[in-house]
C-alpha cells in the first residue's frame, strides 16, 4: 500500500501509521490488492487527504465504503473519474444541487473541485474489493478515519460536517457540537431518497450560509 500523505495531514496520520492496527491493516490490503481487484487504485487511497489541505479545511462529507464497480472509485467519497456513469447516490446529489442552489446538473461526476476549495470527502473505509461492497470493512481503516474525525473536531473549529444517512450519524460522537455546523438527513441513495429522507434539504446552501457567516469563502459546488 502507498502511503504518500500531504505535509499539512502528516501529524495527524503519522501516529496512528505508528500504531499495531496500521501494520495489520497495510498487511491486509497489500494482500488483497494482490489477490483481487481492488479500488481506488492505490495511488488514490488517501486521495481525500492529497487534494485537501487541513489548512483550507472548511467542510467534512463523510462516506461509508468505495464505489466497487470498475473504474468509479477515485479515493473521494461519492465521487468518480471523469466519463464515468454518475451512480444513483451522486446523480440525486447533484439533483439536490440543481434544486438547492438553481445550478445545472453537472456531465463530470468528479468531486476533486469541491476538495481543492476545503471539502473533506471522507470514505470511512477507504479501500473495497470489486464487486463486493463493504468487503474491507473491519479491518482497521473505521480506526483510522474515526480518529481523523475526531482530532479535526479538537484541532479546527466552525467546520460543517454533512452527516447523510444513519451510518455517517454515527460519527456525531466524534465530533464536538459545540465548535462546529452539523447538518444531517438521509441518505442521497434512492431507498432514502425516494421516501423523502434526502430531497430538499438544502445541505449545500445551508452550507455555504454558515461558511459565509463566519467570513470564508462559499463553496462552488
Amino acid at each position: 500500500m502507498q502511503v504518500k500523505i500531504a505535509d499539512s495531514w502528516k501529524n495527524i496520520l503519522q501516529l496512528e501509521f505508528e500504531k499495531p492496527y496500521f501494520g495489520e491493516l497495510t498487511s491486509f490490503v497489500k494482500l488483497e490488492y494482490q489477490n483481487n481487484s481492488c479500488y481506488p487504485k492505490e495511488s488514490n487511497i488517501f486521495a481525500a487527504f492529497d487534494f485537501c489541505s487541513l489548512e483550507d479545511l472548511k467542510v467534512v462529507i463523510i462516506g461509508q465504503d468505495p464505489y466497487h464497480g470498475e473504474n468509479q472509485a477515485n479515493g473521494l467519497c461519492f465521487s468518480v473519474k471523469d466519463g464515468i456513469t454518475h451512480p444513483p447516490s451522486l446523480k440525486n446529489i447533484f439533483k439536490e444541487i440543481s434544486t438547492d442552489l438553481g445550478k445545472e446538473y453537472p456531465q463530470s461526476g468528479n468531486l476533486e473541485k469541491w476538495a481543492k476549495q476545503g471539502v473533506l470527502l471522507l470514505n470511512a473505509t477507504l479501500t473495497v474489493r470489486a464487486h463486493e461492497a463493504g468487503s474491507h470493512q473491519k479491518q482497521g481503516w473505521e480506526t483510522l478515519t474515526d480518529s481523523v474525525i475526531k482530532q479535526i473536531s479538537d484541532e479546527k473549529e466552525n467546520l460543517v460536517f454533512l452527516l447523510w444517512g444513519g451510518f455517517a450519524k454515527k460519527k456525531l460522537k466524534l465530533i464536538d457540537t459545540n465548535k462546529h455546523h452539523i447538518l444531517v438527513s438521509g441518505h442521497p441513495s434512492p431507498l432514502s431518497a425516494n421516501r423523502g429522507y434526502w430531497f430538499g434539504n438544502e445541505h449545500f446552501s445551508k452550507t455555504n450560509l454558515f461558511l459565509k457567516s463566519k467570513n470564508k469563502n462559499e463553496i462552488d459546488w
